[in-house]
Order: C-alpha cells, then sequence, then structure tokens
C-alpha cells in the first residue's frame, strides 16, 4: 500500500468527507474516490459507506484507522525531513500566531531559518483565525496558547511561561494599602486580553480571589498595548511574564502579590499533517520546538 493512498484514506476518515479531504490534499474528487477504491481492493473490504452528505466509516476503516494511528503523520514526517537535508529549502513560509508572543518571543527563534534561505511571512491572530487559517491552507504554521481543538490539525506543546498579575509601582500600592485584595482589585480599572479574560480569570481562581462579573475598560488581543497603559498608570491585568518582567525590574510596573502566587501558560505549535509533506515547513517545526524548548528567552 502507498503512503499516498494510506494519506489519503486518513484524511477521507478525518473529515468524513471525500471533497474536504480532496480540498485538503489538492486533489480532485475522482482521485480521492480511486485512491480509496485501491485501497479497498487491496484489503479486500469496503471502507465506507456512501451517503448523502459524506461518508460513514465503516468497521474495517476504523480498525485500519486504529492500527494506523499517528505512525502515518510520523512516517511523513520524517520523510520531510529526510527530504529537506537534501534538497533546497528556499521559499515563504506562511506563519501565524499571537501578536505579542511572536513579536517578543518567536522573532528571537527565527535566525536559524533565516539563515537556511527560508522567506518568512507572520501573520497575527487569535486561536480561531489560527486554526481556520491552517486547516484552508492559508498558513503553514500556527502558534497559539490553545491546543489544538480542531481534529483536521496537530499540536505539540513548544513553551510555557507563567503569568503574572500586574500594574504601575503607584496602582499596586494602592491595592495593598488596605482592606482586602478582592475588593481593591475591584475597585480598579480591568485591563484584559478579551472579554472571556482567559488570563485574568485563571490567575484570580488560583488564588482564591472572587471578582463580580465586570466589562473591562480596554480588551486587546495585543498584551503590548495593555502593558503600555499600565505603565502609564492605567488599570491592572495578568501578563505571561516575557511581557512583564523587565518592566518590573525597570520599574515601571510592579508584581500584585496573590495569595497562592502566579500561574502559568501553554503555547502550542501547531500544523495540519498534509503541511508536513513540504520539506520547509518539516524544517521549520522542528527547528522552532527545539528552539522555543531549549531557548525560550535568548
Amino acid at each position: 500500500m502507498s503512503l499516498v493512498r494510506l494519506r489519503t484514506f486518513i484524511e477521507v476518515y478525518r473529515q468524513r468527507s471525500i471533497s474536504g479531504a480532496a480540498r485538503t490534499l489538492s486533489l480532485t474528487q475522482p482521485a480521492v474516490s480511486q485512491h480509496i477504491a485501491g485501497l479497498e481492493a487491496a484489503i479486500g473490504r469496503a471502507l465506507f459507506d456512501r451517503q448523502a452528505r459524506g461518508v460513514e466509516p465503516a468497521s474495517a476503516a476504523r480498525e485500519l484507522a486504529a492500527d494506523l494511528g499517528d505512525k502515518l503523520d510520523l512516517a511523513e514526517s520524517a520523510l520531510a525531513s529526510a527530504r529537506a537535508r537534501s534538497v533546497e529549502l528556499a521559499g515563504a513560509l506562511q506563519i501565524i500566531g499571537h501578536a505579542d508572543f511572536l513579536a517578543e518571543v518567536v522573532s528571537r527563534q527565527l535566525r536559524p531559518l533565516l539563515e537556511d534561505g527560508i522567506r518568512l511571512r507572520m501573520r497575527s491572530g487569535n486561536h480561531e483565525l489560527i486554526t481556520r487559517s491552517l486547516v484552508e491552507g492559508e498558513c503553514d504554521l500556527g502558534i497559539s496558547a490553545q491546543a489544538p481543538d480542531d481534529p483536521r490539525l496537530r499540536g505539540e506543546l513548544m513553551s510555557s511561561d507563567e503569568v503574572v498579575a500586574v500594574a504601575a509601582p503607584a496602582v499596586v500600592q494602592r491595592l495593598l494599602a488596605g482592606g482586602s485584595l478582592q475588593q481593591a482589585l475591584g475597585r480598579e480599572p480591568l485591563l484584559a486580553y478579551s472579554l472571556e479574560l482567559p488570563l485574568v480569570d485563571t490567575w484570580l481562581a488560583h488564588n482564591g480571589i472572587e471578582l463580580p462579573a465586570s466589562i473591562p475598560a480596554v480588551a486587546g488581543q495585543d498584551l503590548r498595548t495593555l502593558r503600555t497603559l499600565m505603565v502609564d498608570g492605567f488599570g491592572w491585568s495578568a501578563l505571561p511574564a516575557y511581557l512583564c518582567e523587565a518592566a518590573i525590574a525597570r520599574g515601571e510596573l510592579a508584581e500584585i502579590p496573590g495569595p497562592v502566587g502566579r500561574t502559568r501558560r501553554d503555547y502550542h505549535l501547531l500544523w495540519t499533517p498534509a503541511a508536513l509533506r513540504q520539506p520547509r515547513v518539516a524544517h521549520a517545526r522542528q527547528i522552532l520546538l527545539w528552539q522555543l524548548r531549549n531557548n525560550p528567552r535568548s
């Protein structure tokens, strides 16, 4: 059985769709159907039941998918890596991620790729946009603070950082001047990544602090905006350490000491299995994972 047929089978199985697999693999629908028919002939059993809307895996398909697991993804990744060592890597690589993390952390790890002749194109977006851009083939690699939640994506943890509640030193002094920290925080303007408050809520829950539901004074997906406002003396928030430790060291910000302490935030590298067929994508994936795991701040 060829890897091409097995990859086609896996895409149809995951998407429950001949047409969806064809788009992902850049094949025609007849070609996908031929691959499945050839695989069915090879194993002597039907793999899918054709329905009005998509296909439903037969028991043979479920057994084959269970046997393959992620082995096919790993095999294709290994082959792409081998090709990367012997073919020209030059070409544009599309990366999408959170704007502040790309600028403050990832940018410091890109030089090895640039020295290999890979041209980089960077885009910013939230998790939903990152997922859509990868699935639709608009970008090659994504970097998100959430693990992949779409079955068409794969991901690996690339780094983890502490989350720190911060404000300007004068604001922190005011928060700690008297009374409960919970009440004092409720009186100060809140700055957040979004209206859902993912960073702030996690820090509050970790420290056993309950605040009444409130709308942030500012919500913005580039956390550097919130940092600038706090340095200027407005509001409080919870930020990843990479965004605030230098400002704390300079005395521009101060940590709000929680009863329990800091929380953590993970960052994941995301991709589609089909993207690893491209040598530059497979090579970039390996380099970024190694760099962010071993030199996250250098």
